[in-house]
């Protein structure tokens, strides 16, 4: 853990948060395979990274609030399913490898993100938010705890699909993001010791708050049509890049 590895988890923050704070989601999984690619050793990467997401997640979170787009019905309600499904699934965690359900993930998101893809070239008709909002944060923590990533993808995609306004989507998933990483790191640091994840989580830090307002911007000007096809392409290809890394995994073993 050298000034190289910091300036390798800036990079791969930067990016991440470009993804993660404009579109609402990929931050994860883009940072991750980021890392991976550095040859970073992957239970290292899933504690550096939510930990790191405390940082960039809740700066990213605050300025969507001041931004106006945070949706704070919406807001609350992801709020308490997200930590419900991280508790559920950080306590799973030590039983159930989350590389088993990384495949199965990437094959849902695959399809959403082509769903995202045909409603920008046909858009829905917008519904009200409902109870079913609850459901979906509890599956988007839980995975996130267990995968390390997928957060976003599961939430906003799901919510896109359903016809759900893009830059109120985004923002409040963001601003919910920050209370599911706290949830998943602070499992993660009882058994990693912090002194082992500073450099990597500083330089992800660092990476991250450099590119925020630069995503929080792009969310508030960025046509909500070009939002939600640029969300569809990018799922799709973090979709097919996980399920590609999971099996190349899976058949190496």
């Amino acid at each position: 853990m050298d000034l190289t590895t910091m300036v390798l988890c800036a990079v791969a923050g930067f990016f991440a948060q470009i993804l993660g704070g404009a579109l609402g989601m990929g931050y994860g999984v883009t940072s991750s395979m980021l890392l991976m690619s550095f040859g970073i050793s992957p239970v290292f990467v899933s504690a550096s990274i939510n930990t790191a997401e405390l940082f960039t997640g809740g700066f990213t979170g605050i300025l969507h609030f001041r931004m106006g787009n945070v949706d704070t019905v919406l807001f609350r309600k992801l709020l308490v399913g997200g930590v419900m499904g991280a508790i559920a699934g950080t306590f799973i965690l030590v039983q159930v490898p989350g590389d088993t359900l990384k495949p199965f993930i990437a094959i849902y998101l695959f399809i959403v993100g082509s769903i995202i893809i045909y409603k920008t070239i046909n858009p829905p008709i917008p519904r009200q938010v409902k109870h079913y909002i609850y459901r979906l944060g509890m599956l988007g923590g839980f995975c996130d705890a267990i995968g390390g990533g997928g957060w976003g993808a599961i939430v906003t995609s799901t919510l896109l699909v359903r016809g759900n306004n893009p830059r109120l989507t985004i923002g409040s998933v963001n601003a919910a993001r920050f209370f599911v990483s706290f949830v998943t790191a602070v499992a993660l640091l009882t058994v990693i010791p912090f002194g082992k994840l500073a450099v990597m989580i500083i330089g992800l830090i660092i990476g991250g708050m450099l590119a925020a307002p630069m995503a929080t911007l792009l969310c508030s000007r960025v046509p909500p049509r070009t939002l939600m096809g640029v969300a569809g392409v990018v799922i799709v290809l973090l979709s097919v890049s996980t399920l590609v890394i999971s099996i190349t995994t899976y058949l190496t073993v």
